[in-house]
């Protein structure tokens, strides 16, 4: 209370309403509270209201309402106010709303030293805009729910080289399922986001984190409206921010100002600009219209009248802010000069009215007059833009402001090309946009689907630029959700750019074209200019020509009869030739015999003909003059693995990830890359392919694969040569002390970019290694750790087992062991350093039976003994024999002693004949040889000597 003395008394006065506020006790059990009056100022101790029983926890009011405490009842707001009811709403950004707290932090795997202090959200007036570096920008909200209710968002999330999410985090610390809180891309300037919410403690969660990889400017995620429903009550209505104002009573949000107008704070209306000033909508104040210059204006064309006439029309940039009453200003160009209306797009014609429209299913056109396609060919479909008297329907460009929104006409049309025309600032993102169908093939190109090409978009574009100017080249399912497939920086002579479509979803382009990273207004002359674009094999297209097929005698409904497999055309006749053996046809070159191409070492071409395959099994020829068998059969299925860590500039670690598939029959099952941070998942398949792959705290889940590409979708041969065509794989990226040549895959992709204008290519050697067990154990360059030096060629080394060439008898040798107990083992084993594995098993040991040395011994004294008895036999008996005649030749001599010279001729004979024949008889009777030494000694006379018996002769011997 608060004491007054007058006249020697004290007067206690009571206190005013401004000392004192109104205030909701906790709720109790039954759901009931009291309303107090708390004081506003310490000195105010008593004389406040008596507590009185409040409103029940569940009271609410409607929107454009507020609790008055006083009389405890809703209330209107007034104009110029608003309210949202039971929930709050924070729409001005000029300052970060109380309640709100915003920090950087460094990303998990990044560098802990770096400093992140300025890595936040940054309110932008009507928005608040998140960090684009490498840190990662939490912005939070804490709010008390007397009751469940809602929190709803509108944001802006163009790029997807950024993660964003959002989640809560209840009283109980328990956040939000983890699938849910990853926000999707932005399917349209302002995306919106409602999430329920429970009764109680919630603190709400806003985080970012950017990856700049290819160190191209990152768009921030854009934030405004957020609006918190569930809590009790508001007691008071809030005013209109500047540039807004609400008309009624009641209003539970206030309405932009348009442009040319503005208005204060707390505004009822707005207030028209002054004639020298300007305003854009949702403007708090009037600008100073500067003076107009040729950077104001843009040029473009009429569509032709009937005389075939364009006119050549001057405007003015809108919304026009510029003065031409101010010293200095320019004047618009005159309009209304008539140019001859340039020829319609191909496949198009002219008709009488001299607009253009498209030709009949089965007509072609170079656009003029339709022609029908002759019999035996077929329209070759698509979409060509070479002419530019009008934007075409399917095309639209608009501009992404970082400050202003979205508006249109950025790009216009100019007979030959259509350009970028001057912004409100140089750092606005000025797009064109293609939407196309879809794609299908021709029906001679059907059948085989799986090799010919699905779609290819080429167009032709050059740019001017004093600055630092960027121009890009998106691809995606929409406008909003696409991928940056190649960008140029500074001028560019003019110079074509091919793309190939490999997936159906990729239906929509973005050509976007920015002047320079600095916010001003000085480089509005730096343009872009595009002067063709075309796409075939466009569902819808229509057709500037007709593919001539081969004809057959039997009739088909089919308008077009492709040539066998394996067969090309003759141009000039239509008729089909057969390729040579092992030779594929290019899908690009369909027409003449250079479309047969061979097959490169150690493959065979396809049944379709479009390819050529390794069925995993090789044969090489040594130096030495052996062969050697191998096979890869067991690393054929699609193998994933990747490179050492990476690091952006600000230490944020990332993958690249590679999935190779070496080799296979048909049907085999692609190496695939996905990009699964969009929903367009967006596939590229082939033998070997790249994706970027982001650690998963980022996104609180399994991996973030990003960034995929093709290195090689062709196999051009398998050999041991370091060199095949133009791709090479040198021996010091993977030295080799071994004497065994590695084998070489080496792959080509027909994909070009603007750094890589050949295509990629690689190649994977695989060594024989027989102790790595591991299926996946592929290395990069020790000097190249991305796997490639130049950003087009790759190479591997592919260490295995099953690298190893296939065992034969040649690579083991037997031992043979000494014979024991009459044992002899024969033992195998390989030959050392083992350079095989598998093909043929090491023989098991062998044995058998042997004789041991003592059993020879034996043999041989037994042996010695027996021949020794008989050689003593033999040479008694030749002793005998050799005594025999001695005494035989003695008697001879006797008998003839008494006759010098002459020999008893008769007696001589009938003895020699009669010892003859009993020799004779000794033989005949095969008597042994000991009986024969018998009959010897019992033959023996008395005196010693022998007796012979002389037979007598057949004549008498005369006295």
């Amino acid at each position: 209370s608060r004491g007054v003395k007058q006249s020697g008394e004290l007067v206690i006065t009571a206190p005013s309403a401004s000392d004192y506020h109104f205030e909701y006790t906790e709720c109790d059990v039954l759901g009931s509270r009291w309303r107090v009056a708390v004081p506003n100022k310490a000195d105010t101790c008593t004389g406040l209201p008596d507590p009185v029983k409040g409103t029940q926890c569940t009271f609410s009011c409607s929107e454009g309402e507020f609790l008055n405490m006083q009389s405890q009842q809703c209330q209107k707001c007034a104009v110029g106010t608003y309210s949202l009811g039971t929930g709050e709403a924070f729409d001005e950004w000029d300052s970060l709303p109380s309640g709100f707290v915003t920090h950087g932090l460094p990303t998990n795997g990044g560098d802990a030293h770096t400093d992140c202090s300025n890595s936040t959200w940054t309110p932008k007036g009507d928005y608040v805009a998140s960090n684009t570096d490498e840190c990662t920008a939490t912005l939070s909200y804490a709010v008390s729910l007397k009751k469940p209710g809602t929190v709803s968002f509108e944001y802006f999330y163009p790029d997807n080289s950024i993660y964003f999410e959002f989640y809560v985090q209840n009283d109980q610390c328990q956040s939000t399922d983890t699938e849910s809180r990853w926000m999707k891309i932005s399917e349209s300037n302002f995306s919106k986001y409602r999430v329920e919410l429970n009764s109680g403690n919630n603190v709400l969660y806003w985080r970012t984190t950017a990856y700049t990889l290819q160190g191209s400017a990152v768009k921030p995620v854009l934030l405004r409206n957020i609006a918190i429903s569930g809590v009790a009550y508001t007691s008071e209505c809030f005013h209109c921010k500047p540039g807004t104002y609400s008309a009624k009573a009641g209003s539970a949000r206030c309405t932009p100002c348009p442009a040319e107008t503005y208005s204060n704070k707390g505004a009822t209306v707005c207030h028209q600009c002054e004639q020298d000033k300007y305003s854009v909508a949702g403007s708090g104040s009037c600008k100073l219209r500067p003076a107009c210059t040729n950077s104001d204006y843009f040029y473009t064309h009429t569509p032709c009248d009937s005389e075939g006439k364009t006119q050549l029309m001057y405007k003015w940039i809108e919304p026009k802010i510029c003065s031409e009453i101010v010293e200095g200003a320019v004047m618009l160009p005159a309009s209304g000069e008539k140019q001859t209306c340039p020829p319609c797009n191909p496949g198009f014609f002219v008709t009488n009215s001299s607009t253009c429209e498209p030709c009949d299913n089965g007509f072609y056109s170079n656009g003029t007059a339709c022609t029908k396609c002759p019999s035996g060919t077929e329209p070759v479909m698509g979409l060509e833009y070479k002419w530019w008297n009008m934007m075409p329907s399917n095309m639209k460009s608009s501009i992404f402001h970082r400050e202003f929104g979205e508006s249109e006409h950025t790009w216009e049309v100019a007979g030959e090309y259509v350009y970028t025309t001057p912004g409100d600032q140089d750092t606005d993102y000025l797009m064109l946009m293609l939407n196309v169908p879809g794609y299908r093939l021709p029906q001679s190109m059907a059948k085989d689907s799986e090799r010919s090409e699905l779609s290819r978009i080429t167009f032709v574009f050059e740019t001017t630029c004093t600055a630092d100017c960027k121009f890009y080249f998106l691809a995606g399912y929409n406008q909003w959700n696409n991928d940056v497939v190649e960008q140029w920086k500074g001028s560019n002579r003019k110079q074509s750019y091919s793309y190939l479509i490999q997936s159906n979803s990729t239906a929509s382009f973005t050509w976007t074209f920015q002047r320079t990273e600095e916010l001003n207004r000085k480089y509005s002359a730096d343009a872009a200019k595009i002067f063709s674009i075309h796409i075939t094999n466009v569902i819808g297209g229509v057709a500037s020509q007709c593919r001539r097929c081969a004809l057959s005698s039997a009739k088909v409904d089919s308008a077009c009869v492709p040539c066998p497999p394996g067969h090309y055309m003759v141009s000039e006749t239509g008729v089909c030739k057969s390729c040579p053996p092992n030779t594929f046809i290019r899908a690009d070159q369909p027409v003449g015999e250079a479309a047969c191409v061979q097959c490169g070492p150690n493959t065979r071409r396809n049944k379709a003909h479009t390819a050529c395959l390794s069925d995993c099994a090789l044969d090489v020829q040594t130096k030495g003059g052996a062969l050697l068998h191998y096979d890869f059969s067991p690393l054929s299925n699609v193998t994933g693995f990747h490179s050492s860590p990476r690091f952006t500039s600000k230490g944020l670690r990332y993958f690249n990830r590679f999935n190779l598939g070496l080799c296979g029959k048909e049907g085999r099952v692609p190496a695939t890359c996905v990009d699964n941070v969009t929903e367009s998942r967006r596939e590229v398949k082939g033998y070997i392919c790249q994706s970027t792959v982001v650690p998963s705290d980022i996104r609180s889940q399994s991996m973030v694969s990003t960034q995929p590409f093709i290195i090689g979708d062709a196999l051009i041969g398998v050999t041991t040569d370091t060199t095949l065509g133009s791709i090479s794989s040198p021996k010091w990226l993977f030295p080799s002390a071994s004497g065994l040549p590695d084998v070489i895959f080496y792959y080509k992709s027909s994909e070009t970019t603007q750094a890589c204008k050949q295509g990629r290519s690689a190649t994977v050697r695989l060594r024989c290694n027989p102790t790595v067990t591991a299926e996946d154990h592929i290395t990069l360059p020790s000097n190249c750790s991305e796997g490639t030096c130049d950003g087009c060629t790759f190479h591997f080394l592919w260490q295995s087992q099953h690298a190893c060439p296939l065992c034969t008898k040649n690579h083991f040798r037997e031992i043979v062991s000494a014979c024991i107990q009459g044992i002899q083992r024969t033992t195998y084993v390989w030959q050392q350093p083992l350079q095989c594995y598998g093909g043929e098993s090491l023989p098991a040991q062998k044995v058998s039976a042997c004789v041991t040395l003592d059993f020879w011994l034996k043999f041989g004294v037994s042996t010695g003994t027996i021949a020794a008895v008989l050689l003593i036999s033999i040479s008694c008996y030749f002793w005998k024999k050799t005594r025999k005649l001695q005494y035989k030749y003695s008697k001879l001599m006797m008998s003839s002693e008494g006759r010098e010279c002459e020999l008893p001729t008769a007696d001589s004979c009938a003895i020699m004949e009669g010892e003859d024949a009993e020799d004779d008889l000794m033989d005949l009777t095969k008597k042994s040889f000991f009986t024969k030494i018998k009959s010897f000694s019992r033959e023996r006379t008395s005196d010693g000597f022998d007796s012979v018996p002389l037979k007598s002769s057949s004549r008498g011997i005369k006295g």
